[in-house]
Order: structure tokens, then sequence, then C-alpha cells
């Protein structure tokens, strides 16, 4: 049976992902269905079928998945956009015979996706014996007199800080907070953008009486490792592949028992499903915990150069497949270059 599988707003990365199901050990049959607000996305390219979506949110995007999913004769939903207020809401795919690739939890999606909330969720079990991860040192504020105390608590001892926002993805709203965003040199350094400076940050944030919830955090300045991990059903481990950024684009799959007992500690107290990611990065030789994403994460197909089909897998668990014991290989050392890509001319689109 050939499955037709849609993507939703995703990152470009996502193309890896599609190729990767669609070239499958299984050899299992897919049509691949993606939308995007933005009719030049360049993951059309890797879709069978592909159309622009509508840019909304909330409740109106949810009927929209919804319609979408009816229309297209869809079997399989892996979405990113929305996808905590989807699995809020997995009844109503579950009626109209779509199986959804999302932690069905939508309590615990919604924790995850609050990274305060996740911290104050671990710091609670370390409270109770149950140590899983070490957490930076930081701050939640929502204006600037917070902002004023949590730099002047956090920042004793001459702790580099940053600031980042507690709901959002990767660097999006990430700061590092160093007063040489000031000067003449910061200018010309062009390596220097995610860098402001206090009196900068401040006086931005004084502007308003109250903004969104802003972490002020202690800036890690070790390694960092995304470790992408595949889940049975149930919330058992059964991969974790720790996936080391290094110099530019440098990454390098490495086994690190240290990381992977995280992996495993996690797995156990959260029982997260499919596939999500694991953000740490090192301080003092002390691993810290950046944030959880549940989804697949950004970088995961140089993960997948471990020999290991993560997306293919989470969907084939997902359908309740069994998956055979993984053993990824470790010690690759990848990188990538950019290159063109034509895209698809307007009159070739073969709209919804």
């Amino acid at each position: 049976m050939v499955l037709n599988i849609w993507f939703n707003r995703w990152f470009s990365t996502v193309s890896h992902y599609m190729e990767l199901i669609r070239h499958n050990p299984d050899q299992q049959e897919f049509v691949i269905y993606g939308t995007h607000p933005n009719p030049d996305t360049v993951y059309f390219n890797y879709c069978d079928v592909f159309s622009t979506e509508p840019d909304i949110t909330g409740e109106d995007y949810l009927q929209f998945c919804i319609d979408y999913c009816l229309q297209n004769q869809i079997h399989i939903f892996v979405p990113r956009k929305e996808n905590v207020l989807i699995s809020k809401h997995l009844d109503k795919f579950n009626k109209i015979g779509v199986k959804v690739l999302v932690c069905p939890d939508g309590d615990l999606m919604a924790m995850i996706d609050d990274k305060a909330a996740m911290y104050r969720s671990l710091q609670d079990q370390e409270k109770v014996g149950n140590f899983i991860v070490t957490i930076p040192s930081y701050r939640i504020v929502n204006n600037a007199a917070g902002f004023q105390q949590a730099y002047a608590d956090l920042g004793k001892d001459d702790t580099k800080l940053c600031i980042k926002p507690v709901i959002g993805e990767g660097a999006s709203g990430f700061r590092i907070i160093d007063d040489i965003a000031d000067t003449i040199p910061f200018i010309y350094n062009t390596t220097s953008t995610q860098k402001i400076s206090y009196d900068t940050a401040y006086k931005i944030l004084k502007t308003q009486e109250h903004f969104s919830d802003l972490m002020v955090i202690e800036y890690l300045d070790g390694h960092e490792y995304s470790i992408d991990c595949l889940a049975d059903t149930d919330g058992t481990l059964l991969v974790a592949i720790p996936r080391k950024k290094g110099n530019g684009r440098i990454r390098e799959i490495e086994y690190n028992r240290e990381l992977n007992e995280i992996a495993e500690k996690m797995a156990a107290q959260y029982k997260f499903p499919y596939v999500y990611n694991i953000q740490v990065k090192y301080k003092d030789g002390i691993p810290k915990l950046l944030e959880i994403n549940p989804r697949m994460s950004g970088g995961m197909h140089i993960s997948c150069l471990a020999d290991i089909n993560i997306p293919y897998y989470a969907i084939k668990l997902l359908l309740n497949g069994h998956v055979e014991a993984l053993l990824p290989k470790f010690g690759v050392r990848a990188t990538h270059i950019e290159q063109p890509v034509i895209l698809p001319s307007k009159e070739s689109a073969i709209l919804a």
C-alpha cells in the first residue's frame, strides 16, 4: 500500500528527512506532501505534491490541518508548526484515520515547549533524588527591573550571561550579554552578531512595562551536543546518537557514555515516544541542558550518517511496526557545502 505523508511548515532541512523516508530499507512507497506559506520553499523540490498553506495560527490552523488531511487522503501527518496544539487534539485526527508523528501527551508537549517549565520539572526530580541532567543557573524575567536584578544575581564572579525567550526555536532571540557589543571592534567583527551589551539590552527592555518571559541564563562556553533519540511508542529508548558541534560546520557522531546516560534517564522519566532531540552544552567539564525538542531536529540528517534511518523508523513505529536492534556507527565526521537548487516554476506547482 502506498502511504500519503504530509509535512506542514518545516525547516528547509526537512528535505533530507523526506529523502530518507522515500529511500527506506523496507522499500515502503510514499507519496510525500509538503506545504508552507512561502511559495519558493526549497523543500517543495523534494515533494511529490506541494502547495502553499495559509499564514494562520491557533484553532484556525488546526482546522486547516484537518481539512488538508481529508482533502488529500493523508495517512501520516508530521507536524512542526503548532505541534503542541495538534498533540492536544489528536482525537480529531484519529477520528479521520490519520496517524500523527507527535507525542500524544499534550501536557508533556506544552511543558517541553516551555524551557522554564522543563527546567523546573527536572529540578523537582532532583529534589526527590532522581538526578537526570545539570541545569544552568537561570532566572525568568518579564520586566526591566527583573532583568537588572537577575543580571546582578547571576553575574557575580564575572560569570558571563546570555538571554533567550522561554518559548522559541533554535537560536531565535538568543543573545550573549557582552559589553564589547558597544565598541568599534564589534562593528568589524562579523562573528559577534549574537552579542548585545548589558546597557543596550536594558535600554531596549525598559521601553515596555512588561514583555514575554525571557530567560537570563549562564553562558556555557564548552562543546555543544545534540542527542538525537528514537523511542518506541511507550517511550522505551531504542537509540541515542550524540552529535558534536565542532568548528564552523564540522559535526561528529560521537560515542559519549555520559550523554547516553542523560538520554536514558530522560527517557525513563518522561517517556517521549518516536523522535526527539536533547541539546546540551558543557561548562567546566559538566554537560548542562539547553533544551529539548520534541520533534526531528534541524541537524538530525547528520546523525543519520550513523547508518540509522531515524525518520523512517519513527514512522514505522508510529504505524505499530517493529524495529530491530539498532547499532549506530560512531566516529563519523561530516560537514556540508552550499549548492544551488533550481526552484520549480509556479506553473508546475501541484496545488492541493
